[in-house]
């Protein structure tokens, strides 16, 4: 993700104001929030998220056969 120092508020601006943070993830996509001057949140445009959010089946199979594999001692000991 592509940080652009427009879209950077405060916390207390984005408290205060917050119909024009609003207006800014509509103009830009994201607002990134800022706590004692560091980015901490991120606020985006609900479309962006579910684009960015969805994961298709081969992602979620090659993340469970992942954690399987790591953890498969485990999983044996809880199936006897």
């Amino acid at each position: 993700m592509n940080i652009n120092i427009d879209n950077l508020v405060s916390i207390t601006e984005a408290n205060q104001n917050f119909s024009r943070v609003a207006r800014l993830v509509d103009e830009k996509g994201t607002a990134i929030i800022l706590k004692n001057n560091a980015p901490r949140y991120v606020l985006l445009d609900y479309s962006l998220f579910r684009q960015n959010a969805a994961a298709d089946d081969t992602d979620v199979d090659a993340a469970a056969t992942r954690i399987l594999a790591k953890h498969i001692k485990a999983f044996e000991e809880l199936a006897e």
